[in-house]
């Protein structure tokens, strides 16, 4: 064996993953093919054995047996109480990590869950990062998440070595909850932006103007955004089953407005776009990518959709 597959091997670990929707999925699959030892724990358990089935791993029945050996436990589930759900209680994550292990969390979640999960972990001797990720499932499935994280440097450096094989960019921003503080940050970026094309694109198609050569050269100037490069096509084809739907981006929308006033902010655009995200699901649209805001003055002009 050459050394430096010797050392690849010497750096392996042995990880569970919990949750596996179209984010979680694709991350376990790029950790078993970096060859990562990969135990997989999944609510719906036909799906944690449709992925075993594929990549090779290994299910479990409950987060508890999935986090039992395992170095360090990720996670990526919806939202605080599925977080909890996942790592508390007898059937928990924590109930089966060992003293020394480390819990990365992957969900946009709240700041205060990460802070009080990461407290209940050091009295049993885990370490705790929250981790949320952005780069949606095109990220996910490319192996080219952002990830923005916070805890201790030690336990960063142990849980960036092994994010590497879905990762593009990884920082470490704080103690624990500022990756959380910092996807709030992301989010009430985005809804700006999207919000901001939906507007020049409609304006651009009722003027007559062809709108998705508009955005081609717009995105090369000081307009340009990733955004508006992978999304205005679609926006103008009203095309929308696909990507991050506007449930989730309410869900945390919902999450950065409600830390922003715990802190006496004021978001003003992120409050509004909030606001249109909320039309956008009566009409039906709750599935439908973000950059679907666009439908939504489609409506106010009278349009069909």
């Amino acid at each position: 064996m050459s050394g430096v597959s010797q050392a690849r091997r010497t750096s392996m670990s042995r990880v569970a993953f919990l949750g596996l929707g179209v984010m979680g999925y694709p991350m376990a699959g790029h950790l078993q093919n970096a060859g990562h030892q990969v135990t997989v724990y999944n609510r719906t358990a036909a799906k944690a054995a449709a992925w075993a089935e594929q990549y090779g791993g290994t299910a479990a029945d409950t987060p508890r047996a999935a986090a039992t050996e395992a170095e360090i436990v990720f996670c990526c589930v919806g939202n605080d109480d599925d977080l909890r759900s996942v790592v508390l209680g007898e059937d928990g994550a924590f109930a089966g990590m060992r003293q020394g292990s480390l819990f990365v969390d992957h969900t946009t979640a709240s700041a205060s869950v990460a802070r009080e999960l990461a407290a209940v972990g050091a009295d049993k001797g885990i370490g705790f990062v929250d981790a949320p990720v952005s780069g949606g499932q095109a990220g996910a499935e490319g192996g080219q998440l952002a990830i923005m994280c916070g805890g201790s440097q030690a336990d960063f450096d142990r849980a960036q070595a092994v994010m590497s094989a879905y990762a593009k960019a990884t920082e470490l921003f704080g103690e624990v909850g500022a990756g959380q503080l910092t996807k709030m940050v992301n989010q009430i970026c985005i809804a700006g932006i999207v919000q901001g094309i939906s507007e020049g694109l409609f304006m651009a198609s009722e003027a007559g103007l062809d709108a998705k050569k508009v955005a081609k050269l717009v995105a090369q100037g000081a307009g340009g955004s990733w955004q508006l490069a992978n999304r205005a096509d679609t926006m103008v084809d009203g095309k929308f089953d696909f990507g991050f739907a506007v449930d989730w981006m309410r869900k945390d929308l919902g999450i950065a407005l409600a830390q922003a006033k715990d802190m006496g902010v004021s978001l003003p655009v992120a409050a509004l776009v909030d606001q249109f995200y909320g039309d956008v699901q009566s009409l039906g649209g709750g599935r439908w990518d973000t950059s679907s805001l666009i439908q939504r003055l489609r409506v106010l002009k009278g349009q069909n959709i």
